[in-house]
């Protein structure tokens, strides 16, 4: 295992605390520009492994974003597109649930979206809203959202088991400051500022809540078929190479026995 991969992988059973983490953490690159060999590298990756997964059409791929507003999952969104072919790959956003939605068990909108063999989903925002916003803000009892961990762990296990899906989960993490340097340059920028709103401010006094919440997902379903991985704030500039590699080199868990025709 590499040293990022020590650093950021979460092992089952594991206590994570993130005031133990350096979101600013960037590993051995200190800007784009010295990066841009390994993102290349990488991005090639990316493409021969969804070129053969497709080819194989017995694996999927499903790629969970997390983290709080400002934090870069857009971003990513963008980053891992531009390594894949369109055409096998879509990103899906979980917004707040409907009337309809509400009227069924939490991840009932959630598993029509799991990628298909021989593809691959992104999920920005998740089934993990269902132990985030909902607790913090007091939207079911504990007693309700305190039983969705494991109900989460056995639906990854399903599409883990069932559908050969790999599942690979980002926490994306951002400190305090760095997110109101974010919403300022959202508020500066005329062609960003649809994406800020009073609402990202006053989620910023739940922070603590946040934080606590973030930390017990990460505790409680980090799961051998499903690790969590925390990935730093810097997705735009150096950091990006981090996460083309860490999605490479974790994509490579599943086997591909079709020929390699590339």
């Amino acid at each position: 295992m590499s040293n990022y991969q020590k650093k950021l992988v979460v092992k089952s059973g594991s206590k994570i605390r993130l005031k133990h983490f350096d979101p600013g953490y960037h590993g051995k690159h200190e800007s784009h520009k010295a990066a841009l060999p390994e993102i290349q590298e990488n991005l090639q990756k990316m493409e021969e492994l969804q070129y053969r997964m497709h080819a194989e059409n017995k694996h999927s791929l499903l790629i969970v974003l997390q983290g709080l507003d400002a934090a870069g999952k857009d971003g990513v969104v963008r980053h891992v597109l531009t390594g894949m072919n369109p055409s096998g790959c879509v990103s899906v956003n979980f917004k707040q649930p409907t009337a309809k939605e509400l009227a069924h068990d939490f991840l009932w909108r959630v598993h029509p979206h799991v990628p298909a063999k021989g593809s691959v989903a992104i999920f920005n925002r998740s089934h993990y809203e269902d132990v985030l916003v909902a607790r913090v803000h007091d939207l079911v009892p504990e007693k309700v959202w305190s039983k969705r961990y494991d109900q989460i762990n056995d639906f990854e296990q399903l599409i883990a088991t069932e559908n050969n899906t790999t599942i690979l989960k980002f926490f994306l993490h951002i400190s305090k400051d760095e997110q109101l340097a974010r919403f300022k340059k959202r508020l500066d920028d005329p062609a960003r500022q649809w994406k800020i709103s009073d609402s990202d401010y006053k989620e910023r006094d739940y922070w603590g809540d946040y934080t606590k919440a973030f930390e017990d997902v990460l505790d409680k379903t980090s799961t051998e078929h499903a690790p969590g991985l925390l990935f730093l704030q810097t997705i735009s500039g150096s950091g990006i190479w981090l996460f083309r590699r860490s999605l490479s080199g974790r994509w490579k868990t599943w086997t591909c026995s079709c020929p390699n025709r590339l």
